[in-house]
This record gives C-alpha cells, structure tokens and sequence, in this order.
C-alpha cells in the first residue's frame, strides 16, 4: 500500500512540475504605450475571471524626503484615500465596498503608488475607476485627518525603536547611505515637522501623470485599456521633472555596536551595491541563492546553524533601486556567541566571493529558481506586480517571457566574476545590537 500511494505521489508531483514548467514558459503578451496624459501604459489582457486589476506606481518615493521632513513621502500616499474631492475618508471607504473594490497602497525608497481591483462589469468598474481617479487626482489632505495620522505614527515609531530588529535595520541604512535619501529614516521631530502644505507641495510635484507608471490586467481589450488608463491619469497635476537625487557615496567601512537587553545579538553586514538594470542582476541573484538565499540549502545555512548551531536561522539578499541597493547578510544569536557567529558569516562571503560556487551548486540552485519561477507568476496580483517593477524600471516587456532563459545562463565564472564585482567584504559595514 505504501508502495503504491509512493508512487501516485511522485505521478501526482510530476504533472505539477509538468503545469509549472509550462505556465512559466508560456508568453505572457505584454502590451505597452504611452497615454496622452504622458503616464506610460502596461497591459495584459486576462479573460479568465471577471476581474480587473490596475497599479499606478509614481517617482515619489522616500528618496524625495527633505532631511528635516522624513516620512514626508509616506504620509503623502497614505492620505491619498483619506479624503479627497468632494468625497469624506468614509464616503471613499463606502464606494469601493458597494463596487465590490479593493484598493491598496504602496511605498518604498523609490516609488509611491495605489492599487485597485475590481470587477469587470461596467456599473462596478465605472464606478470604482470614478473613486480612484478622485483620490488620486485631488485628495484633500485634511488637517485634522493629518493630525490624527501624524500622532498613530509617532505612537508606533515610539514603540518599534525599542525592539532590536529595527534598530539593526536603522543603524544599517545610516552605516550603508550616511545622509543620503536612502539612508534616511523617519523620527519624532521629522514626523511632527510635516504640515497640509507639505503634502500639497509634494503631490503636486511627484503625482503628475508624466511620472506615473500604470499597469493593468484583466478582463478587458485594449481599447478599453486605453481609455481607462487615460481616464486615471488625465486629471493629474501636471508634475515636474524627477529632480536630481545625490550619488551613494562610497562607503566606508566600519562596526557600529548598540547596547540592548534583548536575550539574542541581532547581527547585519553588507554594502549598498545594485542598481535595477545591472547586467550582473542574474548572476548575483542566483549567486545569492547559494551563499543565503536559498534556506536550508545555503552555504551561510549550513555553515552557521547546521554544522555550529550559531543561530536558527541566517540569510543573505540583494535588493536593486534606482540607485544603489543593498546587499545585507544577518542573523540572530545568543549574545556570548555574536563575536564568533559575525566571524564566521564575514569568513563564509569572504570565502564564497574569492572561489565562487561548484557547478552542484550552481545547477541545484538553477533548478529550484526556474522551477519555482511559475509560483512567481500564478496569480494576476502577482503578474500585476511584476509588470508594475518592469514600466517602473525600464525592463524589457520579455522580461518574465526571458526570466527562466536567463537563470539558465549563468555560469559558475559568471557567478565568481560578478560576486568580486559588487561585492567587497573589506569594506562592509557592520551593525550588531545587543552586542556582547
């Protein structure tokens, strides 16, 4: 009995590697153009449920933050849905309910944006596309709500600069950026800093339509992709040109220690170093999966925990920006062991970036990347996404069409040639808090 249901297992997991492998072969048609409000424009056409699914990502994200102002970005696109138009916070709130509407957000260091999905049907669809365009086009920014949002933030920042794990991350985007953008964090005194004039200055000057980024799929043919993206972005401001935001500066290596009470030493390494677009992205991405990436398969895993039991876990990634972005190592570990763990974690990248990876690791490392690529790709929220980092960045429309191609590709010398490239263990800055 055993035997058999072994065997109607591995049937059953090779007919899903089988639909996994095709779904991430299949073309995904990207169409792309530009509006004649300026915003750029990409579409996929997706028939299969009545669903239609629009991200508007802008150049506004909190790289734009004037220094005495941190967090001026966030709050600006969180109070985009806060009121706008002749509509209340509730009255917004109510509309997309009774459409049957979803509506989202998102910033990070380079974009703000807002998310909508919605039915397809044209009663639903007008209407959720009429709340969107409002809130996007004209928000209100009361003072009281800003009053209200000012104060829950301070009260949450209070409360997440007392544990650790934020503390690292803080103390590491200084140590990586210094003063630039990227490194800039919001405070109390930033946060309170922020006025309803701020926030109509910084609307007007990044939410215009020719620095809008529009992506779309779902229910609905071109020409009325067309039309719906140019009824979204028509009422726009009209913007400015993406001003100038200073060079990374090189940076310089050092260890930052802070004192906490915590149990466990939370423990980050690691230098600003990829740009989105960087040819050696592939290469350092499956490079990455070997050296801490990749789980329990992992040489940072296997040699920290496994064979030391130095911590529960460790990981590695990279993240690409506009501008240079980071690359961090980390983990957590009993205090009385964070000097020899931090040894170890600096001598395994020194050590991976001098010989690279074996070609076992290098083809096991392909393997799992291409075949979970389709786990990628297996909803329109998630194809939404992916189409949202392509107009944003400038990727080729076949970059998910490539990606697979792509990965297959890289080669043990390439993964060597590039780890030396972008990475320098010398160099990195250290942040360890609740150091020994």
């Amino acid at each position: 009995m055993k035997t058999l249901l072994k065997i109607e297992m591995k049937k059953l997991l090779i007919v899903l590697f089988s639909l996994a492998a095709a779904v991430a072969q299949a073309a995904l048609p990207v169409q792309s153009w530009t509006a004649k409000s300026g915003a750029k424009v990409l579409f996929v056409e997706s028939r299969s449920i009545p669903m239609i699914d629009v991200n508007i990502d802008f150049d506004a994200g909190a790289r734009y933050d004037p220094a005495a102002k941190a967090g001026l970005a966030s709050i600006t696109q969180g109070l985009l849905g806060l009121g706008a138009g002749t509509l209340s916070e509730q009255e917004i709130a109510d509309r997309f309910a009774d459409a049957g509407a979803q509506r989202g957000g998102r910033l990070d260091l380079d974009r703000a944006g807002v998310s909508l999905r919605t039915l397809s049907s044209r009663v639903e669809r007008e209407s959720a596309i009429a709340t969107l365009t409002t809130l996007l086009a004209t928000p209100r920014f009361d003072e009281a709500v800003l009053t209200r949002e000012k104060a829950r933030r301070i009260a949450a920042l209070k409360e997440e600069e007392t544990k650790p794990e934020v503390i690292a991350n803080r103390a590491f985007d200084t140590a990586l950026y210094g003063t630039h953008p990227y490194g800039r964090n919001p405070s109390t005194a930033t946060l309170e800093a922020i006025t309803r004039a701020d926030l109509q200055d910084f609307h007007a000057a990044h939410y215009g339509a020719k620095r809008a980024v529009v992506a779309m799929i779902g229910d609905l043919s071109r020409a009325e992709a067309e039309e719906l993206a140019e009824r979204i972005t028509v009422a726009l401001p009209p913007g400015s040109a993406a001003p100038e935001v200073a060079p990374v500066p090189t940076q310089k290596p050092g260890e930052t220690r802070i004192p906490h009470p915590a149990s466990q030493s939370h423990i980050l390494i690691g230098s600003a170093v990829l740009k989105r677009g960087d040819p050696d992205y592939f290469s350092l991405t499956v490079g990455n999966y070997i050296l801490g990436g990749g789980g329990f398969v992992s040489r940072l895993m296997e040699q920290v925990r496994e064979k030391r039991g130095l911590a529960y876990s460790v990981h590695s990634y990279f993240t690409a920006y506009k501008q240079e972005g980071p690359f961090q190592a980390g983990l957590q570990t009993k205090k009385e062991q964070a000097n020899e763990a931090l040894a170890l974690v600096k001598k395994v990248i020194t050590e991976y970036v001098d010989t690279g990876p074996t070609a076992q690791e290098l083809k096991a490392a392909k393997d799992n990347l291409i075949g979970g690529f389709a786990l990628r790709i297996d909803s329109n929220r998630k194809i939404l996404d992916n189409l949202s980092v392509i107009g944003f960045y400038g990727l080729p429309l076949d970059y998910l069409d490539t990606w697979s191609a792509n990965v297959e590709k890289v080669s043990v010398p390439g993964v060597r040639a590039a780890m030396k490239r972008h990475l320098k263990p010398e160099n990195f800055a250290t942040v360890i808090v609740g150091a020994p």
